[in-house]
């Protein structure tokens, strides 16, 4: 090999330390602000769906009770409820909501598994909603990751009935129902990290004041 291809090769193209440090050090910026990025992008996304799906567990719930309530002291035959008898008894500790709209048979049937009883309330152990066919029946989450439930009756000049003995003036039902996120979102510092959402409906059952 001639001298003038060594000296080529002793002097030919590359890289100094220096300039591979910085290259890196450059590198590893990038990388960190693009997997900052993607975690950012992420938790979003993460937040963005758990919200969508309280939302629509919580909206799927209101839609099933507020035609249920609607239903309240539905009676075809015009026998199922003599007196002592109510499509919505007051209650503070559950909704029970009755009506003829199994059979039309002219008689409310509690039996276990039958729709024309119909039990909500609030398990605020377990955070959900239940609903129960019969007085008999089993409670069935309705809604979960739910914070609170609560639900008020009213007459027909819109004073508030607060008593069983009352049940027979009830002509409106609010319901108010709090769900919150299933898991906490690390970059949301209010409420332990939860999300919540908030839906009231007032329900004016027609056949109550007949």
């Amino acid at each position: 090999m001639s001298n003038a291809s060594i000296e080529t090769i002793k002097h030919g193209s590359g890289f100094t330390l220096i300039e591979l440090l910085v290259s890196m050090t450059i590198s590893l910026v990038v990388l960190a602000a693009v997997a900052k990025t993607f975690t950012v992008q992420s938790r979003q996304n993460s937040a963005e769906e758990q919200m969508a799906q309280m939302q629509q567990n919580v909206r799927a719930a209101l839609d099933l009770m507020v035609r249920e309530i609607q239903m309240a002291k539905y009676d075809p035959a015009g026998t199922a409820f003599p007196a002592g008898t109510y499509g919505v008894t007051y209650s503070a500790s559950q909704l029970e909501v009755k009506s003829d709209v199994a059979d039309g048979n002219g008689t409310v049937s509690t039996a276990t598994g039958s729709v024309e009883d119909i039990i909500y309330a609030f398990d605020s152990t377990n955070l959900n909603i239940t609903r129960k066919l019969g007085t008999g029946g089993t409670a069935d989450t309705l809604a979960d990751n739910i914070t609170n439930f609560t639900f008020a009756y009213y007459d027909a000049n819109g004073a508030a009935v607060t008593s069983a003995a009352n049940s027979a003036s009830i002509r409106k039902i609010t319901i108010t129902i709090t769900a919150r996120t299933a898991k906490p979102d690390p970059g949301y510092t209010t409420n332990g990290g939860y999300r919540t959402y908030q839906v009231t409906a007032d329900i004016t059952p027609p056949n109550l004041a007949l």
